[in-house]
């Protein structure tokens, strides 16, 4: 199967014959798209994981104030993604303002996402009376969770494409080229899923479980923005600029993703050079143990 999938695709592997399909689950009257299942799948999933790091000592906050996180954090994430993608990505839209409501039109913002769930932790831990800084190291460390799946979800969608290439593993996309053929691109979702995903993960991980990193306030959440600034940064030279953003990539010589990875890499290593300095005695709001 692989191997006449390569021979139809002159040595490529083809997009359309690897039977993916963006629609999960079609009822007629209703339908399940992979990227909704992707975004509900990183939520779930950084939840469980949430809770795992709150049973260890010194954990800043209780289950029942991960409970409530969890509905401030998703408000984020959508209010936050949609907000960016329209201001950074979708111009267009502000023509037809209805358009910014129907999210299944257009696509989500991670910068976006990002600040808008910065604003929910900080709104909830204002409620609590919990501190903002440190719970931001523990969500950073469930971040990845959501990333690896949204980007697998880009990729059965078909979409946000790398440019074209003659690498072995290089994918033929249907439809890139108006009045074309369409070359072989990178699969710039597998590298992004597998960099802000995988690799990102792992490396908070052992931050977490292995080192005292957690005691710092703003360490990890700092390796959160450096990772991944630093990995979107490298794997936006393999992606195809969006095309609306053409131009702007060709007049500034970086993609505007790139440029949004700035401040977060800057972000990222402030937060890491300067943690040690607010390490402080930390009081158990979950756990059991209070560490000096």
């Amino acid at each position: 199967m692989i191997l006449s999938t390569l021979a139809a695709a002159g040595g490529h592997i083809r997009f359309d014959q690897l039977g993916l399909d963006p629609v999960a689950l079609d009822l007629g009257f209703f339908t399940l798209k992979w990227y909704s299942l992707a975004y509900l799948a990183g939520i779930l999933v950084g939840w469980w994981y949430l809770l795992k790091l709150l049973a260890q000592p010194g954990a800043p906050m209780a289950r029942r104030h991960a409970d409530d996180m969890v509905f401030y954090a998703t408000l984020g994430i959508i209010l936050g993604g949609r907000i960016g993608y329209v201001l950074f990505y979708g111009e267009d839209m502000w023509s037809d303002p209805w358009r910014i409501l129907r999210l299944w039109d257009g696509g989500m913002s991670f910068h976006g996402g990002v600040v808008g769930t910065s604003i929910g932790i900080m709104l909830m831990a204002r409620k609590h009376k919990l501190n903002w800084l440190r719970i931001h190291d523990y969500v950073a460390c469930c971040a990845p969770f959501g990333l690896f799946f949204g980007r697998l979800a880009n990729f059965v969608n078909g979409e946000l494409w790398g440019k074209p290439t003659d690498v072995a593993w290089g994918i033929v996309f249907p439809h890139t080229v108006a009045g074309g053929l369409d070359p072989a691109r990178h699969p710039s979702q597998l590298y992004e899923a597998g960099l802000e995903g995988i690799a990102l993960g792992l490396l908070l991980w052992f931050l977490f479980w292995r080192t005292q990193a957690r005691y710092q306030p703003g360490k990890l959440v700092g390796w959160f923005l450096l990772g991944y600034g630093c990995s979107r940064f490298f794997v936006e030279f393999f992606r195809e600029a969006d095309e609306q953003l053409m131009e702007f990539a060709r007049q500034t010589g970086l993609h505007m993703g790139q440029w949004l990875t700035l401040p977060m890499i800057a972000g990222g290593i402030y937060l890491i050079v300067t943690a040690k300095g607010r390490r402080q005695r930390v009081e158990p709001i979950a756990g059991t143990e209070s560490v000096a």
